[in-house]
């Protein structure tokens, strides 16, 4: 058996050899297919791991206490957008100091996004985001200090101009050397460095290594405006007390807010991982249309190839005779053809597999992920030439292994 596979597969090259251009065109059609199919899936695996990897800065097993606004319908499909108040510094450390669970609790403020870094003559991009917080906020974002320290309380209580600045802004202004202790302009403030973080890299929305982090209460000062809001971060000790953490921490800001038991909450709780569950969800419907595109690519090159096929069993149709003559069965020269459909698939399929790989990978050099090998596309790009093998040269095979040896032999 394995002989006359071997033999078949022999025959088969030998076959595609002697037509070159027909076959090359043929394994083209299904290499587009494939790479089409396994390109754009990598590329999707690609962000999606992107997302995951970027969305993680945020921190494990953390959620965020933030304002809430909503659309609601007012009748005769009318609707318009309700805002809740937004969360005060007094609310904020009123929860901080009420939440009794073992956990890290951060209060945060947003001071001014597009700000420019400037050290004696250098300057950096106006990309930079100035984030306040306290002594707990490196810790529920994830950040780890690469060089010098954390803030400590009398700082944050006293609102000083100290900063934590991203590995980024120090390549930026100190070429190399080290920015502990030297004086930095944001905005109308000068902040003394006493703090580097780790660098983290850039992605979909955060920017760690372009972030400047201040005491909360210098955000209040130098960065203060009109309704200001906090947030505040908790970070669970582990995953299973997220949902427990969760509920205690809604109960505590309904008594911050004096909320009564039939009031709804007015405000938001948010998971880390819920922004991401939401893009992976969206990013499902951009796989089925991909799956969709290759399988339409590969039908076609499944058509394509059967009328190869179809013109090879025509064009050898006196070959058959002499093979039949000698001796062979309709199940040998059937499955002669077959394995020569599914050889031309399988090569087709593999240099599409190969393309797609290297296609779906620049989107891991767009957006700095690591390098995917997708296994279970390649798995499935391998079954579906198979299938499309199989399938097109199924007609050709069973034709060929139907044509008489006498009227074979006189086919000119």
């Amino acid at each position: 058996m394995r002989n006359l596979l071997r033999e078949n597969i022999r025959i088969a090259l030998e076959s595609i050899r002697s037509h070159m251009m027909r076959a090359v065109l043929t394994m083209l059609i299904i290499a587009f297919g494939i790479m089409a199919l396994v390109g754009i899936l990598t590329a999707i695996d690609s962000i999606e791991h992107a997302i995951k990897s970027n969305f993680s800065m945020m921190g494990a097993n953390t959620f965020s206490i933030r304002n809430q606004s909503m659309r609601i319908n007012i009748g005769n499909d009318r609707s318009e957008r309700k805002y809740y108040p937004g969360i005060t510094y007094r609310e904020a450390v009123e929860f901080k100091q009420r939440f009794d669970m073992p956990v890290s609790t951060s209060v945060s403020a947003w001071g001014v996004s597009a700000a420019t870094v400037k050290y004696k003559r250098e300057t950096t991009h106006p990309n930079v985001n100035v984030i306040g917080g306290d002594e707990n906020y490196l810790v529920t974002q994830g950040y780890e200090i690469a060089e010098g320290r954390n803030f400590s309380d009398a700082e944050i209580f006293a609102g000083d101009n100290v900063a934590i600045i991203g590995y980024g802004i120090k390549d930026r202004l100190f070429k190399g050397k080290s920015p502990i202790g030297e004086r930095i302009s944001v905005g109308p403030g000068q902040f003394k460095i006493i703090g580097v973080l780790e660098s983290k890299g850039s992605g979909f929305a955060f920017s760690g290594d372009r972030n400047v982090l201040i005491p909360v209460n210098s955000v209040r000062r130098v960065f203060s405006r009109p309704g200001m809001s906090y947030r505040i971060s908790v970070k669970a000790d582990s995953p299973e007390h997220m949902e427990t953490a969760i509920s205690e921490a809604r109960g505590t800001f309904r008594v911050v807010r004096k909320l009564k038991p039939e009031d709804e909450d007015n405000f938001d709780i948010g998971k880390s991982d819920s922004l991401i569950k939401a893009l992976t969800e969206n990013i499902k419907y951009i796989t089925m249309a991909a799956t969709l595109i290759g399988l339409i690519t590969l039908l076609g090159a499944a058509v394509g190839l059967m009328n190869i096929m179809i013109v090879s069993v025509t064009e050898r149709t006196r070959e058959i005779g002499i093979r039949k003559a000698l001796g062979a069965t309709r199940k040998t020269i059937r499955n002669q053809f077959l394995v020569e459909a599914v050889t031309i698939s399988q090569l087709g399929g593999i240099l599409g597999i190969v393309l797609g790989i290297i296609l779906g990978n620049i989107t891991s050099l767009i957006f700095k992920s690591t390098f995917i090998i997708p296994w279970l596309w390649i798995a499935a790009g391998i079954l579906l030439c198979a299938i499309v093998g199989l399938v097109s040269g199924i007609y050709p095979a069973v034709r060929a292994s139907k044509l008489e040896p006498i009227e074979s032999l006189r086919y000119e």
